[in-house]
């Protein structure tokens, strides 16, 4: 990190110099230019003195003060202040945003990226009134459509971190809608959120419109169809409850396993085990997974007996290893050790214990965007913002061929 800093510093101390130099050389004139010497401003040097013995703090400071505002050096003080707020120093980015908005040298464009970027200061201060209030002004006038679709951006972010989801809806044009599949996805959460507000009050039709208008906006909403199938549970459909459960291994694989317990109990409630069996099968089949694996091995014993169900087990497991099934299948082992070998049975029950501990270490949930491990499932990933990223840590292949995860 200190060396991006360094970098980033240097560079914007050669876009100085290169001014500083022109700007010299413009004022002097051709008895400069004969000399053969450009005289530079003696704060330019002393701020390369203090970059070339890493102190990047001072040098930024002393660059900032030897650098006119004028035309030629608004996106110089822009980079500037930027650098300050990806520092951790919003207040300062701050500062000399709002010093350049006073300066009556900039262009159209260039106010409203100053703009841009100010408001961008005030929510990493958590000023977010203010922030809107920029953004709002900004949208209203902008006609560069690159800045006015950052400053939309931004204020849905903003709507996100306020959780004012009709208003980030609002901000969202059907057009942009179209346009962007990750907005979509976006959307219908936004709309989930609505719905369940809505299912909180009592107002259960309107909550159900909330919920349709979600899986419209975006028909592969993971979300959309898991707060469905509570619907439908709530009421005590449950062939509707699976139905909608086995929906979402359709829109996305990945969060296969987050559907056995709920599914599981809704066959409960049907007294149907032998469908239950059936339908965990046909999972497998189609997108091999650790959880259904062991689900369909617990759920089989009673009827299977325990020879069977290890022997499945092995089998599976070599062709795809995996630890959370061999602490299963050592379990296993476990009852099929006869009891009148205690050390034997004692060893094993050991391994068991110490494998199991292990297990418990690994987290459940990665964000596939950022690498976020989490405990617990998330539709929005605190780290990266994205929506129905985060899942379940609990497909073949083995872990070590998944993405890369950060810590």
């Amino acid at each position: 990190m200190r060396d991006i800093l360094l970098f980033v510093v240097l560079l914007t101390a050669l876009m100085i110099g290169w001014w500083l130099g022109r700007r010299g050389s413009t004022k002097r004139g051709r008895h400069l230019e004969q000399q053969g010497t450009v005289t530079l401003s003696r704060d330019y040097f002393v701020g390369l003195n203090f970059l070339l013995t890493e102190q990047p703090d001072r040098a930024i400071e002393t660059f900032v003060q030897a650098l006119e505002v004028n035309s030629e050096t608004i996106d110089t003080h822009i980079t500037l202040g930027n650098l300050f707020r990806s520092r951790g120093e919003a207040d300062r980015a701050v500062k000399i945003h709002q010093n350049l908005l006073a300066r009556p040298a900039l262009s159209s464009r260039q106010s409203d990226q100053v703009q841009l970027e100010l408001a961008r200061d005030f929510m990493r201060l958590g000023v977010l009134d203010r922030a809107e209030g920029l953004l709002d002004s900004l949208i209203k006038r902008c006609h560069d459509e690159q800045i006015l679709s950052a400053a939309r951006r931004l204020l849905i972010e903003l709507f996100e971190q306020e959780k004012e989801w009709q208003a980030a809806l609002d901000v969202a044009s059907t057009q942009r809608l179209r346009d962007d599949p990750s907005l979509q996805r976006a959307a219908a959460n936004w709309l989930c959120e609505l719905a369940l507000e809505e299912f909180e009050r009592g107002h259960i039709a309107s909550g159900q419109k909330k919920l349709k208008q979600a899986l419209s906006t975006c028909p592969g909403s993971v979300r959309s169809h898991w707060i469905q199938a509570e619907r439908f549970h709530a009421l005590g459909r449950y062939r509707d409850e699976i139905k909608a459960l086995s929906k979402i291994p359709q829109q996305d694989r990945e969060f296969s396993p987050i559907i056995l317990e709920r599914l599981g109990r809704s066959y409960d409630m049907l007294d149907d085990e032998p469908g239950l069996l059936a339908h965990l099968d046909r999972a497998l089949e189609q997108t091999p997974s650790i959880s259904a694996l062991l689900m369909r091995a617990q759920r089989g014993l009673p009827r299977e007996g325990l020879e069977a169900t290890a022997k499945k087990l092995s089998e599976r497991l070599e062709q795809f290893p995996n630890l959370r099934g061999v602490v299963y299948l050592a379990a296993l082992d476990v009852e099929r050790i006869d009891p009148r070998h205690p050390a034997e049975r004692l060893l094993m029950q050991t391994l068991h214990h110490h494998l199991e501990r292990l297990v418990q270490r690994d987290p459940r949930f990665v964000c596939r965007h950022c690498g976020f491990q989490i405990e617990r499932l998330y539709w929005h990933c605190p780290q990266c913002h994205d929506w129905e990223t985060i899942k379940p840590i609990d497909e073949f292949p083995p872990r070590s061929e998944a993405p890369h995860a950060a810590h």
